[in-house]
């Protein structure tokens, strides 16, 4: 018994080798891709003075919720610039964004097939299992060994440990629309698309958009570890700050990453709020100010 080992990691390495192998081309290609999109959008972020970019996100803020956020969004966007982080945070930014944009084309999708089909969510499920317990570090190896160094490996591992709420929380939200909802669209002659589009999506919204803020909020929480390989950004200066022993820089990159998270967060809740401030001025509708106009002529008259 003492002889007896199962070559496990023996078995993982050469499928590992022989993915390597036969994929490198497609890996190579998603890596340029993934780079280009990546360079532009820090490019977008980091070239323009960082007021031009304050005030952006900052109106952003304004629109989705109100001007609470947009206040605390630029007073935490002038904290970064103060603190000298202003090119790291928005290099996390950038990466953040993008890894969360795939992660979220990926998680609905497989979401709502999960969601309307059992077989797909018996298959789909103890994979979510194994993205969500695999400790992140381990999603590092097969990213450099596939994608090598760089921001790249990061996004990827990004991506993966992100992937499952996004999954999780869409399935529950397409599930738990009313089932009588849904037969009266079908007793009205509507397609299952249709019933999809106009029925189950927009009640599973808040589920949707729940997913979509853990998404976030998880692709956050690995840049330090993205850092590691390479990535740069916030997460990079607090790998050097853990080398160097450095607790003012640690604590400066940290409290970035929490302001781009805090911001990040309010503003995806917000947009799944049908009662924030940008849903009441959607239902402020022109044929409701002319009605008040005319309600409110007669008053005039008789003064």
């Amino acid at each position: 018994m003492e002889n007896l080992r199962l070559p496990f990691g023996e078995w993982v390495e050469a499928i590992v080798d022989f993915i390597g192998d036969t994929f490198g081309w497609l890996f190579d290609a998603i890596a340029t891709i993934l780079g280009i999109v990546y360079d532009g959008l820090d490019w977008v972020l980091t070239t323009p003075p960082f007021w031009v970019i304050i005030l952006v996100l900052g109106a952003l803020a304004w629109w989705v919720k109100g001007w609470k956020l947009a206040t605390g969004t630029a007073v935490g966007l002038l904290f970064i610039v103060l603190v000298d982080q202003w090119e790291n945070a928005m290099d996390t930014l950038a990466l953040v964004l993008v890894a969360s944009a795939i992660a979220v084309v990926i998680s609905i999708p497989v979401g709502i097939w999960a969601a309307r089909n059992d077989t797909v969510s018996r298959i789909v499920r103890p994979v979510l299992d194994f993205l969500q317990t695999m400790p992140a570090f381990v999603y590092l190896i097969p990213a450099i060994i596939f994608f090598g160094v760089g921001a790249v490996p990061g996004m990827i591992a990004t991506i993966l440990f992100a992937l499952a709420p996004g999954v999780r929380l869409t399935e529950l939200g397409i599930r738990g629309v009313d089932h009588e909802v849904v037969e009266a669209g079908q007793a009205f002659g509507a397609t299952r698309g249709r019933i999809l589009r106009q029925i189950q999506l927009p009640l599973a919204l808040p589920s949707i958009m729940a997913g979509v803020n853990q998404v976030i909020m998880l692709s956050l929480s690995m840049v330090v570890i993205a850092g590691m390989v390479g990535a740069g950004g916030l997460g990079g200066e607090i790998v050097r700050a853990i080398g160097r022993i450095n607790v003012g820089l640690g604590v400066e990159a940290g409290v970035a990453v929490v302001i781009l998270a805090m911001m990040l967060d309010r503003m995806t809740s917000a947009l799944a709020d049908k009662g924030g401030a940008r849903a009441k001025r959607r239902t402020v509708s022109p044929k409701d100010t002319q009605a008040s106009t005319a309600t409110a002529q007669p008053a005039g008259a008789q003064a």
